[in-house]
């Protein structure tokens, strides 16, 4: 057991060595240097010898002091000998034993021991060679159980371990768990109690605040007091004041209505039946004027306030003035019907005198208006306008009526969400279009009435986004036609006032729609006619039981809160509309087809002048109204009527003018004077004469722009 031991010592001290623990290659048969190791011839080591004598030497001390033992008993010693002397790898240097070995040892029985066992050796080393083999096996193998059992033994520390780790690990979350939730509950109550703490304080700064909120609406109430007994003293001064000022007002109003009433029984135009013809044209132009003033005055004053009682004397003071008139003209009446009594043998040439007056009227007049029934036209100039174009207006008039009856459902529809809808969208397809027409529009007009066109004739159009059509709604077309209509009226007023060349854009689109659609264009008038009744022309009359303000509207003012506009503004406005009329009766859509009549030609226009011309002019409108008509359509109406016209312009600069100036006072000459440059005399029969002149030899010639 102790040769095992120390078997088992040695091979662990090889095991440990440096040389042990060198690796060594498992394929070192496919290495050429490896092979050629083993090919070369075998070669003893140099100390073999030395090996082998040392061997030796230590057999012959253990046969030789005894001298009895046996081969046999000598045989193990050797083996342990060799065993324990010869290195565990010398036994590659020896060859096995061979079979002629009996017959050697029975040669060499005469030999010497030391020759004997020197042949006995290589046996002995072959045999231990493969024990030590054998222990080597063994050791590996208990070398590699005991690592197999180490390993075993590893792996359940190692799981003990994660065991005992994961044990520890859950105790340390629960711990941290329960930690987190003290901290929470902690961290609850601090907040807990400093919301406590912040409410008391709160409730008790909102009980400061309370209470400086009595005190403080104590003291606003008080002021409050104050400030309505004082509001309540200055309203009552002003009401007092608005009382006396309205009483003036109404006490003004009714002097012009007295007024207005006693200048109707003032007929320029006054027939009776057993008096021979009165000229009462004075009296009519100085009740004119007196209306005019007391007109202004009001205008003034309603501007300014309330009137004081300085107006109101002046206005006593015109009033008693007309009465005066009143008076002097019935008192001329009654001499007139004294003296035709003493003189009715004169009355005959009387009348001759007349006829031959009316016909250098005739002769001075252009185009006179006909009385109906075929008579001669009254000598003088009329108040009312004819009674043919009266109806042609009363019938536009109706027109208009008819069509805001027509859709009536559309124009009345708060309750209904989807009609509300519809109509707002027809009306900004209407109104959008015409607002984008200016001075300035240029290409942009052929698009603006292919819109208008195109929603007028049922088609679809878009506005702001969204498709609209006059199909939407059965009243639709009618609700379109009247909303377009009023636009254009809208614009001419407000945009032609302060651009005058655009009437002339919105005068071509205008043309051009009416001619589509002739609905529009009647309406147009209609509307035209309401807002500026001088493009009729026509001085509406007062009717008993109307108004002051509504009297004023019907003259076309505007009038909110019972103040009235300014002059200056409705002159504007009513030239922006006389503009644009004036252009339309020139112009033509240049895109559409001109193979019929213009809708509303120049013969409309040549009308107007006339019956314009006809009327007793009005201060400060009439030569307003004359000199925008003519400025604007002027060229056109000479073209059209050529010495006709150049007669009109002669009977402007000799007869009306003066009775424009009759009635105009020293503060109104503005637009007299601007008609009087524009019809010089001197100016017009040059180019009059111009004009015979180069018609007589066949020459063209274009009268010039003003």
């Amino acid at each position: 057991m102790e040769s095992w031991q120390l078997r088992f010592e040695t091979l662990e001290a090889l095991r440990l060595s440096s040389k042990g623990r060198l690796s060594y290659c498992s394929r070192w048969q496919e290495d050429e240097a490896a092979l050629e190791g083993c090919v070369a011839p075998v070669e003893l080591s140099p100390y073999c010898g030395w090996v082998l004598d040392s061997l030796s030497g230590q057999l012959a001390q253990e046969i030789t002091p005894t001298g009895t033992s046996t081969p046999k008993q000598s045989t193990p010693l050797r083996k342990r000998a060799s065993a324990e002397k010869i290195p565990p790898g010398s036994h590659r240097s020896f060859s096995p034993p061979s079979s002629t070995e009996p017959s050697e040892t029975k040669e060499n029985d005469h030999l010497s021991p030391l020759e004997i066992n020197q042949e006995v050796v290589p046996a002995v080393l072959s045999s231990k060679v493969a024990k030590v083999e054998g222990c080597i096996r063994m050791y590996e193998e208990m070398h590699r159980l005991k690592a197999k059992e180490r390993l075993r033994q590893r792996q359940e520390e190692q799981e003990q371990m994660v065991r005992a780790a994961y044990a520890q690990a859950s105790e340390q979350l629960k711990r941290f768990d329960e930690l987190r939730e003290l901290k929470r509950h902690q961290e609850f109550q601090e907040l807990q109690e400093v919301m406590e703490k912040s409410s008391k304080e709160a409730q008790g700064q909102q009980e400061k605040l309370k209470e400086e909120h009595r005190h403080r609406a104590k003291i606003l109430n008080l002021k409050l007091r104050e400030a309505e007994q004082q509001r309540q003293r200055q309203e009552e001064l002003e009401r007092l004041r608005k009382e006396e000022g309205q009483e003036r007002l109404r006490r003004l109003y009714s002097i012009q209505e007295e007024l207005l009433q006693l200048n109707q029984q003032i007929d320029p135009n006054y027939r009776h039946k057993d008096l021979p013809r009165i000229d009462l044209s004075a009296y009519s132009n100085r009740g004119n004027q007196i209306c005019g003033l007391v007109s202004g005055l009001i205008r003034t004053t309603s501007e300014r306030g309330f009137p004081t009682q300085a107006d109101v004397a002046s206005t006593e003071r015109a009033l008693q003035e007309m009465r005066g008139l009143i008076s002097s003209m019935q008192q001329e009446i009654a001499a007139a019907l004294e003296e035709k009594k003493r003189k009715d043998e004169e009355e005959e040439k009387q009348k001759q005198k007349e006829l031959e007056k009316k016909e250098q009227m005739k002769s001075q007049t252009p185009a006179p208006a006909q009385q109906s029934g075929g008579k001669q036209q009254k000598e003088g100039l009329q108040v009312k306008t004819e009674e043919s174009i009266m109806q042609w207006y009363q019938q536009l008039q109706d027109a208009a009526e008819q069509c805001v009856a027509a859709f009536s459902e559309i124009g009345n529809c708060k309750g209904n969400t989807e009609v509300k809808k519809i109509k707002t969208n027809l009306q900004k397809a209407a109104t959008i279009p015409v607002s984008q027409i200016s001075s300035i529009s240029g290409s942009k007009l052929r698009e603006v009435f292919d819109k208008i066109n195109n929603l007028l004739s049922g088609k679809p159009v878009q506005t702001e986004g969204q498709t609209v059509s006059v199909t939407q709604h059965p009243q639709g077309l009618e609700f379109v036609c009247y909303k377009l209509a009023e636009k254009f009226v809208k614009h001419g007023e407000g945009e032609v006032s302060f651009h005058r060349d655009s009437a002339f854009p919105i005068a071509v689109v205008l043309s051009g729609i009416w001619e589509l659609h002739p609905r529009v264009g009647d309406i147009f008038l209609a509307h035209l006619h309401k807002k500026c009744p001088y493009s009729v022309p026509f001085y509406p009359a007062r009717k008993e039981g109307t108004s002051m303000e509504e009297y004023q509207r019907m003259l076309g003012y505007e009038v909110h809160d019972s103040k009235v506009e300014e002059q200056d503004h409705f002159l504007k406005r009513m030239s922006g509309m006389i503009r644009l009329y004036a252009a339309i009766i020139q112009l033509r859509w240049p895109y559409g087809n001109k193979q019929g009549a213009h809708p509303h030609g120049l013969s409309y226009g040549w009308r107007w002048l006339a019956q314009m011309l006809n009327l007793e002019p009005l201060a400060d409108v009439t030569a307003m109204l004359l000199l925008d008509f003519l400025e604007v359509c002027g060229n056109a109406l000479m073209k059209q009527y050529g010495i006709q016209f150049w007669k009109t312009m002669f009977f402007i600069q000799k007869s009306y003018i003066p009775r424009i100036e009759a009635v105009t006072s020293s503060g109104q000459m503005g637009c007299l004077s601007r008609l009087k440059n524009f019809v010089q005399v001197k100016q017009f029969w040059r180019f009059f004469l111009v004009h015979l002149v180069f018609k007589y030899f066949g020459l063209g010639f274009v009268f010039p722009h003003h």
